[in-house]
Parts: C-alpha cells; structure tokens; sequence
C-alpha cells in the first residue's frame, strides 16, 4: 500500500507539476489582460497542442521542440493594432482583435494532417494587419481570410 501525502507536503514545485498535468491551463492564463473578458475559449485539450497555442499568444517555446520564441506572438499584434488605432476607435479594435486570436490561433495549434491555417497564413495575415492604413478594416480583412480558410462563417 502507498500513504496519501497532502498536497501541500510535496513542495511547490511537485503540487505545481501536478496541477498542470490534472487541470490543462485555460487560454486566460497567457491572454493579455485586456483580452481575458473578450477571450473565452480554453486551451486545447491536449498538452502538446496546448503548449503551441501559449506560444501563438505569448510567444514562449517552453516545452516545444522546434519552435522560435518571441515574436510576432498575438498579444504583441493586439498592442500594435490598439497602439495604431485612433483612440475612438481603440475599444472596438481591441475587442475585434482580441477575439481573432483564438480564431487563428486554436485553427493554427490543430495537428498538420488537418488544420486550414499555417504558419505562411500567420504571416500574411500579420503583413495585412501593418499595411492597413485603416487598423479595423484590416482586422475585418484578415478575419476573412481566416473564415474562408476554415469554413465557418459568423
């Protein structure tokens, strides 16, 4: 028979490991504070695809092998979009752009064989959004695209 440890008796690091193989973080955990109430779509189930989502947001490769850290990452886009905008309109781009995240982002994370949106599409959506002379008419060109990419509409 094995004894029963409180959780608090393994140490911080243990209870920490435990804790993120028991509860998979919530997409909130790395989303830019700004975009947590427009954000609610959780972190992709599995831990694998979990962690290239974090990295589509923060830009962090912890974890993944092959990846390169830092940016473009989407908390970044958001703050040069917002940072672009007129500030009447930074509201609805900050709300625009903060739910196109997950738009691309959960498509961009699902595995090779079946996703619709790649890392060339990441990157011209990215060229889309700084050659826009118009901040949301560039955020609607591009969620477009993604749409169309990924047939859903709406």
């Amino acid at each position: 028979m094995f004894a029963i440890r409180p959780l608090a008796a393994l140490g911080p690091t243990a209870v920490l490991a435990i804790l993120t193989i028991s509860f998979p973080a919530r997409a909130q955990s790395y989303v830019r504070a700004d975009c947590k109430p427009v954000v609610t779509a959780g972190a992709p189930a599995d831990a694998l695809t979990a962690h290239w989502y974090r990295r589509f947001w923060t830009g962090d490769c912890t974890g993944l092998h092959g990846c390169m850290a830092g940016s473009p990452n989407w908390n970044d886009v958001v703050s040069k979009l917002v940072a672009r905008s007129r500030a009447q309109e930074r509201p609805a781009v900050l709300a625009r752009a903060c739910r196109l995240g997950p738009l691309i982002g959960l498509e961009w994370t699902r595995p090779r064989t079946v996703r619709r949106i790649d890392s060339r599409d990441l990157r011209k959506f990215k060229t889309t959004l700084e050659s826009s002379g118009d901040v949301l008419k560039g955020i609607e060109r591009v969620e477009a695209e993604a749409r169309a990419k990924i047939g859903s509409r709406g």
